[in-house]
């Protein structure tokens, strides 16, 4: 007994029970005072009397250190005296006043209910004095007010598994479940399940886990849960699960990646071809996951993995794959950024048509993409032709022709214009033909292609007229994007026309807005070659016309010198600065007098002939800093010479210097 008061502080023991309290005073004289004083007065005197309590001062906190030491120092007071609460009631525990030191941790709970170290203490007296009810109505308020402290649920488990109340224990773990713990907690309970040969509740525990927890490491732990068992099929169908529900997860990629590992590891060990390929293709589709996570618009990785689904062949994968890809509009209006993100719905409409072929879902592909683009700034001409091809595979010619006149009125492009009219006339519409040349060149009134495949359009249909005043009108317009073309076309138009004093007029007017030298050089061709088409095989004229036809070479070969003239006399006084051009105009007009045979007449060039001279002429770079010299060839016509009087020196000069070279050359 002595050692238990020791113990318990603040308790008296036997002997100080024994004490001798003094003897109270004897009143001798009990006569009244003269002067009596009433209890009131008693009670005044000592009120006036008192002093003045002393109250701390207000203290005013404006420091975050101040603050922080403030309530550093509440927490002390508070702790100080639940600590006293504790020893008090271990004190009547003590004295086997059990009613007195329940009450006092009622009233210790009653100041700060949230005190784990409190419950548990709570707890531990009463089991330790065996008190089981009073002991579980313990745990069941501790769950019940701090139901995420995971060591009371663990201490009240213990507890019933101790006293062989195993349902009451499985009851404590369903209610535990239902606040959703951390994976320790699930895992405890499926080792206590498994304590007691509850294989089945377990699995179920494990789906709930999963379910509740979808991470890597629980699929990796209910898979090697059903392997040590030999359950083969299910740790497969488990990690099949995995690969589908984390694809779409946020999950760290290299914490996916473990997992994406075990089931490699699991398949090349327990099975066939099909499953390593699943288990690859599960990893992959994690990394396409990752990519697209990170950067939604990266349509490459988009692509990808639209290819893998669809090599996968499951159907509503790929769509769901598509319809997310295709969701990722890009941010800024410039074509640019647009054109990987057509391409996906491009390929997304060819998959619905040529895979799943499903007529429907394509229409709505094209239509819905068409929608998107903002054909105000830009537009795409391939897409307004693939879903007008696609409704002329399915035999919707009226479909198609309203998406094309569509594409024609919103976004007018050359390739609309010309499938357009492709498709019109391989189905015979010249009258439509026609209408679309029109509204075409009502478009782009500059483009030589158009007005060029107008007329040969009219020509194929025997349309000569027609088409020279297509022509004609085309030459006319003061602006075109390529008009050398279409000069072109039009003076072989002619010429197969054999309308030769039109295509002298072509070449004149052509001559009137440029004189460069292709076209001085395919005029004179032409001269050359006109009115020679009556010949024989072997390239003799017939004999009945030979004079008549020696007329007519004379006069074909007076025109072409002519040519040849007039173009020597313009690169001679207009242009003299482009002396290689009117050399090779030279070397050219040899050749053609050459070919004339007997008619023609070499010495009429070779007189005009110039002398390549090797000169030096000073250089510069961009800063007009002299950067030395380099060699050119220049051309000295006999003209300059006989002009200009220090040509001739240099010219007795360069023969002087041939002669050294070689004596026997003049």
């Amino acid at each position: 007994m002595a050692n238990q008061t020791k113990s318990s502080p603040g308790f008296l023991t036997k002997r100080d029970t024994e004490v001798k309290l003094p003897r109270p005073t004897r009143v001798k004289n009990k006569t009244p005072a003269p002067m009596q004083i009433t209890t009131e007065q008693i009670l005044r005197e000592a009120r006036e009397r008192q002093e003045a309590e002393i109250r701390p001062p207000k203290q005013k906190i404006t420091d975050p250190t101040e603050l922080a030491d403030c309530r550093l120092k509440k927490r002390k007071n508070h702790e100080d005296d639940i600590r006293r609460m504790r020893q008090y009631a271990q004190g009547e525990e003590s004295q086997k006043d059990f009613a007195r030191a329940r009450s006092v941790w009622e009233r210790a709970l009653d100041v700060d209910y949230s005190n784990l170290t409190l419950w548990l203490k709570y707890a531990d007296f009463e089991m330790r004095n065996r008190f089981v009810n009073h002991a579980r109505n313990v745990w069941n308020r501790a769950v019940s007010l701090l139901p995420r402290e995971d060591q009371l649920w663990y201490k009240y488990i213990h507890m019933e598994e101790v006293l062989g109340n195993v349902p009451a224990a499985h009851q404590v773990f369903e209610r535990w479940m239902q606040w959703k713990p951390d994976i320790q907690g699930w895992l405890s309970y499926i080792k206590f399940e498994l304590r007691y040969g509850e294989t089945e509740r377990a699995r179920g525990i494990y789906e709930r886990f999963i379910a509740c927890n979808p991470q890597p490491e629980s699929f990796i732990r209910y898979a090697n849960f059903e392997m040590k068992r030999g359950e083969v099929a299910r740790a497969r169908a488990i990690y099949k699960r995995a690969s589908d529900l984390l694809a779409d997860d946020e999950d760290p990629k290299s914490r996916a990646e473990d997992l994406y590992k075990k089931y490699l590891a699991f398949e090349k060990q327990f099975g066939d071809r099909e499953g390593i390929d699943d288990a690859i293709v599960g990893k992959r589709r994690l990394q396409y996951e990752e990519e697209v996570r990170k950067n939604p618009l990266n349509y490459d990785s988009w692509f990808d993995y639209a290819r893998l689904e669809e090599g996968i062949g499951n159907r509503e994968a790929v769509r769901e794959v598509y319809g997310r890809a295709i969701s990722n509009i890009p941010p800024a209006e410039e074509k640019r950024y647009w054109q990987r993100c057509i391409y996906l719905w491009i390929n997304y409409a060819l998959y619905e048509e040529l895979d799943a072929q499903d007529v429907e879902r394509t229409r709505d592909v094209y239509r819905e993409c068409i929608k998107l683009i903002p054909h105000k700034k830009f537009s795409f001409a391939k897409i307004w032709l693939l879903a007008a091809q696609f409704e002329i595979r399915q035999k919707n010619l009226d479909a198609a022709r309203r998406i094309l006149g569509n594409a024609i009125g919103v976004a007018p492009k050359d390739k609309i214009f010309k499938k357009y009219i492709e498709i019109e006339l391989q189905l015979g519409n010249i009258d439509r033909c026609r209408t679309l040349y029109m509204k075409y060149l009502e478009w782009a009134m500059e483009n030589c292609y158009a007005w060029t495949k107008f007329a040969e359009l009219e020509r194929s249909l025997g349309e000569t007229e027609r088409a020279r005043a297509i022509y004609k009108e085309a030459i006319k317009q003061p602006a075109l994007d390529m008009p050398e073309l279409l000069w072109k076309a039009y003076i072989d138009f002619e010429i197969s026309e054999r309308n030769f004093e039109n295509t002298r007029e072509l070449y004149d007017s052509l001559l009137e807005r440029t004189k460069h030298l292709k076209v001085w050089l395919s005029y004179a061709k032409f001269e050359a070659s006109a009115d020679n088409d009556e010949l024989d095989k072997n390239g003799n004229p017939p004999e009945e016309d030979s004079e008549a036809f020696n007329a007519r070479q004379l006069d074909r070969i007076q025109k072409c010198r002519a040519v040849f003239e007039r173009a020597f006399e313009h690169f001679r006084h207009n242009e003299p600065e482009l002396k290689e051009e009117r050399a090779m105009l030279l070397e050219e007009w040899l050749n053609v007098e050459s070919s004339f045979g007997a008619l023609g007449d070499v010495s009429i060039v070779q007189k005009k002939l110039p002398r390549k001279v090797k000169r030096k002429r000073a250089i510069t770079t961009e800063d007009d800093t002299p950067a030395g010299f380099e060699e050119y060839i220049d051309y000295i016509f006999p003209d300059e010479v006989a002009m200009a009087p220090n040509l001739k020196i240099l010219d007795a000069a360069y023969k002087w210097k041939k002669q050294k070279v070689d004596p026997n050359e003049d």
